[in-house]
């Protein structure tokens, strides 16, 4: 097998051509890199080569270091020998910095042709080159992506991309936040040298080689002053006071990557190039054994990879192309399912109670359109072909030859019921039914079906066209056939599925309302408003908890607690009422504060300006005198959303650690720096995360009590990202 190939035209131009056979983009590993390293040692030397030019025969260039691979930077080593494991990350990483330097100063020009997609390594080995042209092609993205999933660039981009680009606000947000660049803005950056189209990449590639082109890097030559200042001039000082400031905002101090990457660059720009390599690679080293860094790595690339290509779904089913469905309801998760759906090229039937409803979820979809038209994101011809595919009505008997029906109708269990016989009488017996529902159980919801065993729970979460996760919940009668259909579903308009069995809020909705609660229960104990909402954002999460109560609706939150009081008592089972409760009902019952629906919630919200805290709640819930740290408080805050999730794998709503850890990320945004509630426990290690669940315990209640399961784990000193709880698990 051989994934890179040359050929030396008439005029000594070599064209080295990446195309892993075995890869749908192009990738760097050790069978990659020792192909290129070969074939470097064979061109560098040849007198007959005058210049070298990188290609792609993929759609994309490079798409980066291949961290499915665990032998690419030692990870595999790292919980056996950390010693070992640091001077194999470390001498792998100087290996590939040495090669790409071996290009720079081989004396031959080396120009890097970009068709496409180049990402972390892989816009590293075209910044090794003294040449860069991209086709001009604003979907291409060029960027150090590294930074998001915890690691640095760790071949060259953190000192290559300042001394190119100088230090600013664009370029830390490329290093530090991953934030890609058009070939425009690459351009405009200094990061590359030329745009052209597609026809005449290649020969815009020859001609910086036939015209004499340096081959020489800027930082290589006499003279060389980097642009915008180093950090000890008034200039640049002036920069990376701005810089740290911008880092601790970004981070709270949470991401070790975000630090290493303004440190190596601090420190490396100060020295020559190839002492700032070393500097780097330090760094890099450092972060990858960072466990902050294994867990993001595991869970926002290889598992997240894995369950978008399918890894939960059922394998003995042949794939089911949707090509029709059916949105009971038009509200706005049903017209954001439509709009998302449509996008996928799939037929959409939207329906409603009356026809102006029904038009008026399909507006929602003009209005997404006609504001990326506007930044020029999509042409009419686009819009208008995806808004065809949209009939709003309110006639059933149009849902007739659709292959699934999603119901996003009220939380009712009378509505819900009604709704599926209208759609059942319409639909085959092979269609799937799925309902949207975030709360009600759905095998109870299942009752109402004719068909059990085609009828799952498919969540999605608002706004749907930007939120990535769908919640898959299977019922007692849900089929392996009907999973694999809504995978395949759910796989084509492109979200990312978890797969989770039935239980009164599923497992996203019951784990999100732990943070939410404890926020209102902190409030309720007489901790001040400020400093919870504080706590709850340095903890990473991407709101804080009463803000975040206020936008998802506390009058909601107080129906669901309410409905959950009802259903527990009609079980025969005690509803403990918690300071939580109390306070619901205050705000909701009492004081008419429904949140940011009513603009009046813990929050208020003037018409014309920014949100400040309700001046009342201090009076409601009488401050303390004696105030916790925020330390203690991002513990809490931590600590109860990884207890429930433990508690969902006891009861078997969860059954593999990617759903658990994918989900809460994705899902309702926890902290991505601890890799996800399982992945957190792990982190902090069983054994000292159920101590300390015991003294949170004793302090604020047995909410913090741990499981049965967990209790288990520490008696044997247990992970969960072992073979022995998920047979699939990173």
């Amino acid at each position: 097998m051989s994934d890179l190939s040359y050929e030396i035209d008439s005029d000594g131009i070599a064209v080295i051509t990446w195309d892993l056979e075995d890869r749908s983009m192009n990738v760097l590993n050790s069978r990659s890199m020792g192909e290129y390293r070969d074939i470097l040692n064979k061109l560098i030397p040849d007198e007959n080569v005058k210049g070298i030019i990188l290609r792609s025969a993929k759609d994309a260039f490079i798409a980066g270091a291949d961290l499915t691979s665990a032998d690419v930077f030692g990870f595999d080593q790292v919980q056996e020998d950390k010693v070992k494991a640091a001077e194999k990350i470390y001498n792998g990483n100087m290996e590939m910095q040495l090669l790409f330097r071996s290009m720079e100063n081989s004396g031959k020009p080396f120009v890097a042709a970009i068709n496409g997609h180049a990402l972390g390594g892989g816009f590293e080995i075209c910044l090794a080159c003294h040449y860069r042209v991209a086709i001009d092609n604003d979907k291409i993205q060029i960027g150090q992506p590294e930074a998001k999933v915890g690691l640095i660039p760790g071949a060259g981009g953190t000192q290559r991309v300042p001394r190119l680009a100088g230090v600013n606000q664009d370029i830390m947000g490329f290093l530090m936040a991953g934030t890609p660049f058009t070939p425009k803005k690459a351009l405009s950056s200094g990061l590359i040298h030329e745009v052209t189209d597609a026809e005449n990449l290649i020969a815009a590639a020859k001609k910086y080689i036939n015209d004499g082109g340096k081959a020489v890097q800027p930082w290589d030559e006499k003279g060389y002053k980097f642009p915008g200042g180093l950090p000890y001039t008034p200039k640049g000082a002036m920069i990376w006071a701005a810089s740290s400031s911008t880092l601790r905002k970004m981070s709270y101090n949470n991401y070790p990557a975000q630090s290493a990457i303004l440190s190596a660059i601090y420190e490396g720009v100060q020295v020559p190039i190839d002492a700032a390599l070393r500097i780097e690679a330090r760094y890099f080293t450092k972060v990858v054994m960072d466990p902050v860094s294994m867990n993001m790595v595991r869970s926002l690339f290889v598992n997240m990879q894995a369950l978008n290509k399918g890894a939960r779904r059922p394998k003995e089913f042949q794939k089911y192309d949707v090509k029709k469905i059916g949105i009971l309801g038009a509200g706005l998760m049903g017209a954001g399912i439509a709009f998302v759906t449509a996008k996928a090229g799939i037929e959409v039937i939207l329906i409603d109670t009356d026809q102006e409803a029904a038009e008026k979820g399909k507006e929602y979809s003009t209005k997404i359109l006609d504001k990326q038209l506007s930044k020029k994101r999509t042409t009419e011809e686009k819009k208008e072909k995806l808004l065809s595919l949209i009939t709003p009505t309110t006639d059933y008997s149009l849902l007739q030859g659709a292959d699934l029906i999603v119901e996003a109708v009220f939380e009712n269990r009378d509505i819900k019921a009604d709704v599926t016989a209208k759609a059942e009488a319409q639909i085959a017996e092979t269609a799937v039914f799925g309902s949207n529902t975030s709360t009600l159980p759905i095998t109870g919801l299942a009752q109402n079906s004719k068909r059990p065993n085609n009828f799952i729970g498919i969540h999605y979460f608002s706004p749907v066209e930007r939120m990535p996760l769908v919640e898959i919940i299977m019922g007692k009668e849900t089929s392996q056939e009907t999973l694999a259909k809504t995978m395949d579903y759910v796989q084509k308009i492109k979200k990312t599925p978890i797969v989770v069995n039935d239980s009164r809020g599923f497992y996203t909705s019951r784990v999100f309302g732990t943070y939410t609660g404890e926020g209102v229960a902190m409030l309720a104990e007489g901790v001040k408003p400020a400093l919870i909402e504080n706590a709850g954002k340095m903890t990473g999460m991407p709101m804080a908890p009463l803000a975040l109560s206020d936008a998802v609706a506390l009058d909601l939150a107080w129906k669901v607690t309410t409905q959950t009081k009802k259903d527990l008592e009609a079980e025969g089972k005690e509803y403990p009422v918690t300071p939580m409760h109390t306070l619901l009902e205050e705000m909701v019952e009492k004081q008419g504060r429904y949140g940011k629906k009513n603009n009046k919630g813990f929050y208020e919200y003037p018409e014309n300006g920014k949100k400040y805290l309700w001046p009342e709640l201090s009076n409601l819930c009488k401050e303390s005198d004696a105030q916790p740290e925020a330390e203690e408080l991002k513990k809490r805050f931590l600590y109860i959303q990884a207890l429930e999730t433990a508690k969902c794998y006891e009861e078997n709503v969860l059954t593999d650690v990617r759903d658990a850890d994918i989900g809460a990320i994705l899902g309702w945004g926890m902290a991505p720096w601890t890799g996800g509630p399982l992945s957190f426990i792990d982190m902090v290690g069983i054994k000292e995360f159920v101590a300390e669940a015991d003294n949170l315990a004793q302090k604020y209640g047995e909410r913090f009590t741990p499981c049965k399961l967990l209790r288990d784990m520490a008696a044997k000193n247990e992970r969960f990202h072992s073979s022995g709880k998920s047979g699939q698990a990173a």
